[in-house]
């Protein structure tokens, strides 16, 4: 079921979610809501905090438009419950960041380039892999809704803000 994305002026946004204790029927429902809602959003991760859940969920997908020139690689949906990066990489890089919380709202964020993820996957199992590049850069930002940090947390000067249509 598509459900309301929160924006940025909610106060849950900035609260700390719970882990989950065992993948239950409403575990699944949750992620069926955020599946969902990211794919009618035509976003590339959700997090359960930003549909007013605080558990420590997140998806994400990309598959790039037919007809770009974008050479990012596409991402398969991916689920994460209770994940948590055990290792990054020196390296950074600052790239655009936008948020379905923040409506047409882009900034250029800072993250690490490389990271190590553990998080249990749909089958109730542990896994874990690294991530680089946009896949890494989604799931940093995602995670970081499940401690009450949004994007705009990261910018140095409030003012770095900008907006522009797709």
């Amino acid at each position: 079921m598509i459900k309301k994305i929160l924006t940025y002026n909610s106060k849950k946004l900035r609260e700390k979610s719970q882990p989950v204790k065992k993948l239950d029927k409403a575990t699944l429902q949750l992620i069926k809501n955020l599946v969902d809602t990211l794919r009618y959003s035509d976003g590339i991760g959700l997090s359960a905090p930003q549909i007013g859940v605080l558990k420590r969920v997140l998806v994400y997908e990309y598959k790039k438009p037919k007809e770009s020139l974008d050479k990012t690689s596409d991402l398969s949906l991916t689920i994460l419950i209770n994940p948590e990066i055990t290792k990054t990489s020196k390296k950074t890089a600052i790239e655009e960041e936008g948020c379905l919380s923040f409506p047409n709202m882009f900034g250029q964020v800072e993250r690490h380039k490389k990271i190590t993820v553990k998080a249990l996957g749909i089958n109730n199992k542990e896994i874990t892999f690294e991530a680089s590049d946009l896949e890494a850069r989604v799931i940093q930002h995602e995670l970081d809704h499940l401690d009450g940090i949004l994007f705009v947390d990261h910018l140095k000067n409030p003012k770095q803000i900008y907006t522009y249509q797709i």
